[in-house]
């Protein structure tokens, strides 16, 4: 009986000190912009310049015609917002709008085919309106993305992709519809991965300072992904919990043992 209380005893005294290990973990500071003094009133940040979004092919456009007789835009509208099969991150979805081909073309009943590739959206409604003068009366056009979509992934509240509802998105802007960073996220290396010309390319941003504002990778574009590292004290974390179950299963199991051999005996 004596072995079965040793046991017992040595069980609960490794566990006591995998809980101590547990909770001595590094603390870290977890609020944005460190570098900013809380004394700061009205600082003005040097901020990223920011580009209008460019259309790619692949991407889908909403284009609506509106005139003063709205029967003779409504093939043109009709035709130029039914639903398109496109897919964000792998998963199948439909969007109404335009496809824009390889070529960088859009095609419109009646208007015919007209090239926005490398145009911003502002530059494709103007080109489109021109062309719309020659079969309607005073028509004005309405241009947007329908697929404008981010992907935020890791140590965020609500992984996801999210189709944003403008153009003029940023970081924060997208950590935020994500639930913002968990405890565990690594805020001073958020990782934004972009296709440019058919490749990837990578860039970190570091939300602990300020000089992010600056970064030509604050502004996000279309398809863009937004990953948050876990930091160290996830890792550990999911190590001491490890520790933990291997350390109850191990003092249950010598108390078993003995109790099988004290039972023996």
């Amino acid at each position: 009986m004596e072995k079965c209380r040793q046991y017992i005893a040595n069980g609960l005294i490794c566990f006591a000190i995998t809980l101590v290990f547990a909770s001595c973990t590094e603390f870290k500071s977890t609020p944005y912009f460190r570098d900013i003094s809380d004394h700061a009133k009205d600082s003005v940040m040097a901020d990223a310049v920011y580009k209008d979004p460019v259309i790619l092919p692949d991407d889908i456009l909403s284009v609506t015609i509106v005139t003063i007789d709205p029967t003779t835009s409504s093939p043109v509208n009709q035709a130029a917002n039914v639903p398109v099969a496109t897919s964000l991150v792998g998963m199948p979805t439909i969007v109404p709008g335009l496809l824009v081909d390889k070529e960088g073309k859009i095609s419109l009943p009646i208007i015919g085919s007209v090239k926005v590739g490398g145009l911003t959206s502002f530059e494709a409604k103007a080109l489109i309106k021109k062309e719309a003068v020659k079969y309607f009366k005073d028509p004005d056009v309405q241009l947007r993305f329908a697929n404008f979509s981010i992907t935020v992934l890791g140590e965020v509240v609500h992984p996801a992709t999210f189709t944003m509802p403008n153009e003029k998105v940023d970081v924060l802007d997208a950590l935020g519809m994500a639930g913002d960073l968990t405890i565990y996220g690594r805020r001073d290396n958020v990782l934004v991965i972009r296709e440019v010309d058919g490749k990837k390319v990578v860039n970190r941003l570091n939300l602990n300072s300020s000089e992010m504002f600056k970064s030509p990778y604050f502004y996000l574009r279309q398809n863009d992904v937004v990953y948050v590292e876990p930091n160290h004290e996830k890792i550990i974390a999911a190590d001491a919990a490890r520790t933990r179950t291997y350390t109850i299963l191990g003092a249950v199991a010598g108390v078993l043992i003995v109790l099988f051999t004290h039972t023996k005996l």
